[in-house]
C-alpha cells in the first residue's frame, strides 16, 4: 500500500509541473483590486493619467520608463526592463532592490500571493499598451 501512496505522490507532483505557466501564475483579480487601493494614491489605470507615479494602463508588456512626458528617475530610465509577470513580481517584492535609485517609495509586497493578485488585476483592468 505504501507503494501506491508513493506512486500517487509522484503523479501529483508531475501534474503540478504539467500545469500551463499561466495557471501557475494566475492570481485573484478581486483580491488584486483590493490590494491595488494602496497604489491608487500614486498610480492610475487610466491611459494618459499620470499622478505622482506613471499611469499603469497597458503596463504588462511595456518597457520600463517609456511613458512619454513622465519624469522618471534616471534609474528607471536606464533599467531597460519589460514589465512581464516575472519582472513585475520581482519589482513588487522590493522596488528598490530591483531598481536601485527608483523614486518609488513603496516598500513592496512581501507575500507572493498578494503580488500575483495585483499582477492579475493589472492584466485585467490595466488594458493593453
Amino acid at each position: 500500500m505504501s507503494e501506491m501512496r508513493g506512486l500517487a505522490l509522484v503523479v501529483a507532483a508531475a501534474a503540478a509541473f504539467a500545469l500551463p505557466a499561466h495557471a501557475q501564475d494566475a492570481g485573484d483579480t478581486a483580491k488584486g483590486k483590493q490590494i491595488f487601493t494602496r497604489c491608487q494614491a500614486c498610480h492610475s489605470l487610466d491611459a494618459g493619467t499620470n499622478k505622482l507615479g506613471p499611469s499603469l494602463h497597458g503596463l504588462v508588456g511595456r518597457p520600463s520608463g517609456s511613458i512619454e512626458g513622465f519624469n522618471y528617475s534616471d534609474a528607471m530610465k536606464n533599467a531597460h526592463l519589460t514589465w512581464d509577470q516575472a519582472t513585475l513580481d520581482k519589482y513588487l517584492a522590493g522596488p528598490k532592490a530591483l531598481v536601485p535609485g527608483t523614486k518609488m517609495v513603496f516598500p513592496g509586497l512581501p507575500k507572493e500571493e498578494d503580488r500575483l493578485n495585483v499582477i492579475a488585476y493589472l492584466k485585467e483592468a490595466g488594458g493593453t499598451p
